[in-house]
């Protein structure tokens, strides 16, 4: 049996996976997975981004915990990978290099091309979506919004685009702690419209093809709606209709940061740009034409596990 731990240093969380795989061929299996926010990506929305000393310190100390979970088990091989803050960064290298000197261990920085091929690798992995042919991923992080075309189970067409919630919110946001006015709201959808155009991916759907979302966006839209019905994530749907996704959109900008902070299943560290990140998914759904999201937690990670360990 196979084991390697991945490590994900993103632009709002870092996130390992501790995964197996009995042979060649096989499903990979989580062992442990955890994610922390160390939202190291602090003023990336500046026109000369750079990772701030607090923010590079949370980023290292979030390593070091996550790297703490694969103590006790046999050698295996540990992948470290940065993403759009680091890789947007002025400093991303000295970052890197102090990662290396604290744990030992390298950071692989992924281009906006190798994040999304990797995210499209770890979707192919997941059970509940074998039965799909044709269908868009939309992966929604902090820094950057990887898009992914399928047909045929083959990707066809990738982009990375500039509207990770973190510097949607900073761009966008006047005070993330009081309500969100609705003209901020609809910058972002105006931005993020503007976005696609320019960029040349089509957000529209092909007949029979499904929208996938992934990324923590989703997983906490799930977890939150799941608790209003009294249901843990996994009891719950991975379909989420666009106008849950709206209506709960209007609700939270409407409360302050501390009242979005006591919500059931909202994370802390993440309440600040959640709506942020609601308001860009709900754009891309209005403007590719589709009333739902299937939502999967394999991505990037996945992809990563499923690489390392083939």
């Amino acid at each position: 049996m196979s084991l390697v731990t991945i490590i994900d240093i993103g632009s709002n969380s870092i996130k390992n996976l501790v995964a197996t795989r009995e042979h060649s061929g096989a499903p990979v299996v989580a062992l442990k997975m955890r994610a922390i926010e160390a939202r190291i990506s602090a003023g990336i929305s500046q026109a000369a981004p750079s990772l701030t000393e607090e923010g590079m310190t949370r980023g290292l100390e979030a390593v070091r915990n996550l790297l703490a979970d694969s103590a006790g088990l046999p050698p295996h091989p540990v992948v470290l990978v940065a993403t759009s803050a680091v890789r947007d960064a002025a400093n991303g290298d000295e970052f890197r290099r102090r990662v290396r000197a604290a744990t030992g261990h390298a950071v692989r920085l992924l281009s906006g091309q190798e994040e999304a091929v990797l995210i499209g690798r770890g979707l192919l992995s997941d059970p509940a979506l074998s039965g799909l042919r044709d269908f868009h991923v939309f992966d929604l992080g902090g820094g950057s919004l990887e898009c992914l075309a399928f047909a045929r189970r083959e990707i066809r067409r990738t982009v990375s685009l500039p509207l990770g919630c973190v510097r949607l919110t900073e761009r966008c946001i006047p005070d993330p702690a009081a309500p969100i006015p609705r003209d901020a709201l609809e910058r972002i959808a105006r931005l993020t419209r503007e976005t696609f155009a320019g960029s040349g991916f089509p957000a529209a759907l092909p007949a029979g093809a499904t929208a996938i979302g992934t990324g923590g966006t989703l997983t906490t839209a799930r977890a939150i709606l799941g608790a209003l019905e009294n249901k843990p994530l996994p009891d719950t749907s991975p379909r989420i209709p666009l106008e849950r996704l709206r209506a709960l959109l209007l609700n939270l900008a409407s409360q302050t940061l501390a009242e979005r902070r006591r919500v059931p299943a909202m994370p802390s560290g993440r309440a600040d740009v959640f709506p942020s990140a609601l308001a860009t998914l709900v754009a891309i759904a209005e403007l590719g034409g589709f009333d739902a999201y299937h939502h999967s937690s394999r991505n990037l990670r996945w992809g990563l596990a499923d690489e390392s360990l083939s």
